[in-house]
């Protein structure tokens, strides 16, 4: 019984040492060995067990890069800002002298003390700007403590990235770009004196790169940035392609059953609206199948020069009438004249056309012949968000005295009941141009 005792009591122990080991310091609490700064010149130190990042006047942002690269793994660490100042956490980041000189880019786990509070959000430094801002979950930002210690949790695992806030999930990605690379802690720069000496502190800096566990699917919005896929988080919430990637099955042309003959083309998984020679001479536009009254509505798209084209939801079909409905707006603001037309520009990119305009945020937009991503969220109490790769462009209300009146004034004024019905097909607006779309999906909501 002795013997059996002492077995299974060894057992425990090499058990618990085996779990313990998986957790290796990135940090020894003594001196900044394993870490090298890169690219500008804010002060990094080690003192009294912390890392500690001080703010220097007109540098650029400033890092403290491990000297390992990291590709699947789950890291730890704790942070406290001593008064307003922005900073973040590189992961999977890379620094090359062919890409920007050796500008640090990639991945960021972004800090955030503003009112904007995006702190968790993931940030996608000197590349893609935001991939995953806070306003997707908007709960976290209350977790964010100034003054105090906050607990950072970063899962990276194949293309599943996830962000942590004090024990609250914080955002939810899937990507491919940057497999594997360093973690850096980050000094944002700063152009103005009063800013000079802020301090951000950092401990308990840890990591695990074997055994991996991820924590359980969280009930929070997913971003997934590989073209036409569902992540098995996104299955677990619902969402389901309109748009296989090869297929054009879940479409047809208004009034009809069956999906344009000409015009439309499915291609390198793409759903793209060809170039008209003639008014009237492409496909027309096209419908989903089914219909749908609150939902999350995802869509990639990707503009030629001068094009047009709309994503109209809450779209019936009336024999013999106009196909219409609220629209967001696909467009070439630099190129296409309806972009001046309408009232107060609320008829450019993302707005809610010819009725609400899209906020004025230049980071929002991309170049022509890149890939947008759009959304349309339509909640069951009617409220509508109109986003852009990852910026909030526009909200409102249906059915209140101020969308009648925004109505009224439009060209939908003679529209009876216009962008009312209790439910709608999804429509892709042929408007001439060359416009292709790719990742169209959607979440019911109840």
């Amino acid at each position: 019984m002795k013997k059996g005792f002492i077995l299974l009591s060894t057992l425990l122990c090499v058990s618990f040492t085996i779990n313990a080991q998986q957790w290796q310091s990135l940090f020894n609490g003594k001196d900044l060995k394993g870490w090298k700064p890169l690219n500008g010149h804010a002060k990094f130190e080690a003192v009294n067990g912390m890392i500690v990042g001080t703010t220097v006047l007109n540098e650029p942002n400033s890092f403290l890069a491990t000297e390992n690269n990291y590709g699947d793994f789950i890291a730890e660490m704790e942070f406290k800002l001593d008064d307003i100042m922005n900073s973040g956490i590189q992961f999977r980041s890379e620094s090359k002298e062919d890409y920007k000189n050796g500008r640090v880019h990639g991945y960021q786990y972004e800090i955030d003390p503003s009112p904007r509070a995006w702190t968790a959000g993931i940030y996608d430094e000197a590349r893609r700007d935001w991939l995953y801002p806070m306003d997707y979950n908007p709960v976290v930002k209350s977790s964010f403590k100034l003054h105090e210690w906050n607990k950072v949790r970063i899962e990276c695992i194949g293309t599943s990235i996830r962000t942590f806030l004090n024990g609250q999930p914080a955002a939810d990605l899937v990507d491919d770009m940057t497999p594997k690379g360093f973690i850096a802690l980050q000094v944002h720069q700063i152009n103005k004196a009063e800013e000079v000496g802020r301090k951000i502190y950092w401990r308990n800096i840890r990591i695990q790169t074997t055994n991996l566990k991820p924590s359980p699917i969280a009930n929070i919005f997913t971003v997934n940035l590989l073209p036409n896929n569902i992540s098995p988080q996104e299955k677990q919430h619902g969402i389901t392609l309109l748009f296989d990637g090869k297929t054009t099955n879940g479409w047809h042309s208004p009034n009809k059953t069956t999906f344009p003959d000409k015009g439309w083309q499915v291609k390198d998984g793409t759903l793209t609206i060809a170039q008209s020679q003639a008014p009237g001479a492409g496909g027309g536009d096209i419908l989903s199948d089914k219909k749908y009254h609150a939902f999350i509505l995802q869509f990639e798209f990707k503009l030629t020069e001068g094009a047009n084209s709309g994503v109209k939801y809450f779209v019936s079909e009336n024999k013999g009438q106009q196909t219409v409905g609220l629209e967001y707006q696909i467009l070439d603001d630099e190129k296409h004249p309806d972009a001046k037309m309408g009232s107060i520009g609320n008829r450019t990119l993302a707005s809610l056309y010819d009725l609400i305009p899209s906020v004025k945020e230049p980071r929002a937009r991309r170049k022509i012949g890149e890939w947008n991503r759009g959304m349309v969220v339509v909640y069951p109490d009617g409220k509508i968000e109109h986003f852009l790769n990852g910026w909030k462009m526009l909200e409102y209300q249906r059915g209140t005295q101020y969308y009648y009146a925004l109505v009224a004034k439009s060209k939908y004024a003679d529209i009876p009941n216009f962008g009312m019905v209790n439910e709608g097909s999804i429509l892709l607006q042929d408007h001439g141009n060359e416009v292709a779309f790719r990742s169209i999906k959607i979440q019911e909501l109840k």
